[in-house]
């Protein structure tokens, strides 16, 4: 793929600072790039960006004095997101079913949907228009995968669950896994048996090897727009809003209720049975054990705001100081005392 770069600063809608003519054949970032690449730079990179050996650069619209050929955008993060997919090497999938895929009875197939050799889709299930169902899936009995959904090697879909438009399922991640739930009576476990489903709506992208656990009873569901990283596990009957960002390693214990636009760092942790508010971040390796507001910036463990959670780890640093001072206060004090 080659484009002048005026012709991508037409794509992006962008405005172009610099000679138009130079051909631009490849995307990259600032410590790799080379002559003929085109890369991005917001604060506090462009300084980098102004000495690498990239061809241009996509730059925020405030910036001044830009010694390369630019592109000037309002963002350049999104702007670049949008050149990837022109950019990227198309991969050749081919359209159809496999007769090497194993497919059930009374299974509902649209026109256009891909699955490739050694997917089992089990009794009942249906597949709707334009999905891709890779190698070694198993979609299970009733499943509904909705339009346009990217299905994984070796990724599970069990029983029941429903699955919505656009959406993608990394490898090996499991849907509709049983929830863990048991009753110990004498020392000895007992399974409750887990009736509910999971139900994924539009737009969710949901990474590999997570476990989102079905419901023991009603729906597990994960809100539209969702995007859900590497390793995370969303336990039984959770409800996690639309827009929500859940980072690698995050558990999110059972009835747990999150709202719209909640971020997770990673290794967060909740206790079960909690709402969390709406348009909130947590960052890494927090420990949410109780109810949380809207609008809310938490840290740590025990659950506090980032601004008390600061001044905590300021207070800290002073820690070893602080018992100087107090070994040298009991010895004055000894001395008194024997004086």
């Amino acid at each position: 793929m080659e484009k002048f770069l005026r012709e991508i600063a037409e794509l992006v809608g962008g405005e172009l600072a610099g000679d138009g003519e130079i051909l631009i054949n490849g995307l990259s970032n600032i410590s790799m790039a080379r002559a003929g690449d085109l890369i991005f730079a917001v604060p506090p990179h462009l300084d980098e960006a102004k000495i690498c050996a990239a061809s241009a650069v996509l730059i925020p619209l405030d910036t001044k004095d830009f010694p390369k050929p630019a592109i000037k955008v309002a963002n350049p993060r999104a702007a670049f997101a949008k050149l990837l997919e022109l950019f990227m090497p198309k991969l050749d999938i081919p359209k159809g079913i496999s007769p090497e895929a194993y497919i059930s009875n009374d299974v509902k197939i649209a026109d256009n949907v891909t699955i490739m050799p050694f997917a089992f889709i089990d009794k009942g299930a249906e597949i709707k228009s334009g999905a891709i169902i890779y190698p070694h899936v198993y979609i299970g009995q009733h499943v509904t995968v909705g339009e346009d959904t990217v299905i994984y090697s070796s990724a599970t879909v069990r029983e029941f669950c429903k699955i919505g438009k656009r959406c993608v399922i990394h490898s090996s991640a499991v849907i509709g896994a049983d929830g863990f739930g048991f009753t110990t009576a004498k020392g000895v476990h007992t399974k409750i048996p887990q009736v509910g489903n999971v139900i994924v709506e539009d737009d969710v992208e949901i990474g590999a090897h997570v476990g989102i656990d079905r419901a023991a009873m009603g729906s597990t569901i994960i809100g539209h727009g969702t995007k859900i990283d590497n390793l995370v596990h969303i336990a039984h009957n959770c409800k996690i809003g639309a827009n929500c960002l859940i980072v690698a390693q995050t558990g999110i214990s059972g009835s747990t209720t999150v709202g719209d636009n909640v971020t997770f760092g990673g290794q967060v942790g909740t206790v079960g049975h909690i709402t969390i508010g709406g348009n909130s971040v947590y960052a890494a390796r927090s420990g949410i054990s109780k109810n949380m507001p809207e609008n809310f910036f938490g840290c740590g463990f025990p659950i506090q705001s980032h601004s008390d959670w600061l001044k905590h780890q300021a207070a800290l640093k002073k820690v070893p100081e602080l018992i100087e001072k107090i070994r040298k206060l009991e010895q004055i004090i000894d001395n008194l005392t024997k004086a």
